[in-house]
């Protein structure tokens, strides 16, 4: 399935923004992000009939934000984050899906404003620490995910040119392959891999690695992708194009793909999932 992401719809539902998409013709949803509404899951479940939902990390939208950290060495951010998690899990189970996925951790703490863009410099966590208490968390989430019929995918992170200037260093869990696979090692095979092409796209240019030999070296573990394009700065959710740097290195015989691309109109991203759909050949 290609699914589309509601995260370039901040300023709606995840309800409004699947009524949206499937007025254009898009009945394959993943939630993600949107305001906060009371009556979410009940508008949700009304249109199952019709749509067909993924969960995707800051999902369900909590009423008070937080910031999800299963790294963070703060135990309220830690159970704040597992208890988001395993509510989401719910939710995936209860509408039907049996897939939740979520962004691995941070060697610090970043505020609810700073997510997906320039992060202040502090003092960060010991890493080899930070990948340990990461680890614990996700086998305890997956033992919660499996009594629920549900797998887990994590996603890699996004290391841009300004957060590494920033801090001289990598302070994200999981954006070189090595640390995806060091995770997949000590999971079950419960856990796979979300690979975001365009997280994958920036963080090799910001560490000078090949995102090519990532997705070779990951390849056993990779359940899923988010597709988007950027310049390979940031994280800039652009539309995908016939030319996009991944199309030959991608599996293209998975169930689950999501276009996470914003700023363009629902028909717009039901013309680009007719382009992912023809790139995989799926249609």
């Amino acid at each position: 399935m290609i699914y589309i992401s509601t995260g370039g719809f901040q300023d709606k539902t995840a309800y409004q923004a699947s009524e949206n998409l499937l007025n254009a013709g898009c009945s394959d949803i993943e939630l993600s992000a949107g305001t906060f509404s009371d009556s979410l899951f009940s508008d949700l479940k009304s249109i199952t009939h019709k749509a067909r939902f993924q969960i995707h990390n800051y999902f369900p939208p909590p009423k008070v934000p937080i910031v999800l950290n299963l790294a963070s060495r703060d135990s309220v951010i830690a159970s704040a984050t597992i208890e988001h998690i395993k509510s989401a899990i719910q939710w995936s189970a209860e509408l039907g899906q049996s897939v939740y996925s979520f962004h691995a951790g941070f060697l610090m703490d970043p505020k609810v404003e700073e997510l997906g863009k320039k992060v202040q410099p502090r003092a960060l966590s010991d890493r080899f620490e930070a990948l340990s208490l990461f680890i614990d968390r996700v086998n305890q989430i997956d033992c919660y995910a499996q009594v629920h019929g549900v797998k887990i995918l994590i996603e890699n992170n996004v290391l841009s040119a300004n957060n590494y200037f920033n801090f001289k260093s990598n302070p994200f869990l999981m954006a070189e392959a090595h640390e995806c696979i060091e995770v997949m090692r000590q999971t079950s095979s419960n856990v796979q891999l979300l690979v975001d092409v365009a997280h994958l796209k920036v963080s090799a240019k910001s560490l000078s690695f090949d995102p090519v030999d990532f997705l070779v070296n990951c390849n056993d573990w990779i359940g899923a992708y988010h597709l988007s394009d950027n310049d390979g700065t940031r994280d800039s959710n652009e539309p995908i194009r016939n030319d996009s740097w991944f199309w030959p290195h991608i599996k293209s015989d998975l169930d689950y793909y999501s276009l996470e691309i914003y700023g363009i109109t629902p028909a717009e991203l039901a013309l680009q999932r007719d382009l992912a759909a023809r790139q995989l050949g799926k249609k």
